[in-house]
């Protein structure tokens, strides 16, 4: 069973958002989508300083056995990519809450974030 943190928001198409203390924001896969992907081989994150609405496509990851659009789960300015990813997009496989992150954002509105899915919402539809 794919491990879901509580402590994030989800995203029916499987991306997490974290609240940073700083306020920014911290968009990765969930563990369920890295499984279901296979071996990750490519990781196309948005360029700094780009704007991204919610629901819009901040990039790409590429497996084995195919390739899924990341979508943002808020609006704001990309302040921050995963430069590991680059040479090292099996990252993703192996820590995807943690060390396998995508890419910052510092929202425009932080209360976005209710809009999404809590840990229970998103293993009930995971699981479904």
């Amino acid at each position: 069973m794919s491990e879901i943190r509580n402590e994030l928001k989800y995203l029916p198409s499987h991306e997490w958002a974290r609240l940073e203390e700083d306020g920014t924001i911290t968009v990765g896969i969930s563990d369920h989508a890295q499984d279901a992907l296979g071996d990750v081989v490519y990781v196309e994150t948005p360029e700094v300083g780009s704007t991204l609405a919610a629901g819009d496509e901040a990039g790409v990851v590429e497996s084995v056995k195919a390739a899924s659009d990341i979508y943002s789960p808020v609006s704001g300015e990309v302040v921050a990519v995963n430069e590991t990813l680059e040479d090292a997009p099996e990252t993703v496989n192996a820590s995807p809450y943690d060390d396998g992150w995508f890419y910052r954002v510092k929202p425009a509105d932080a209360g976005e974030l209710d809009n999404m899915l809590d840990a229970d919402a998103y293993r009930a539809e995971s699981e479904g």
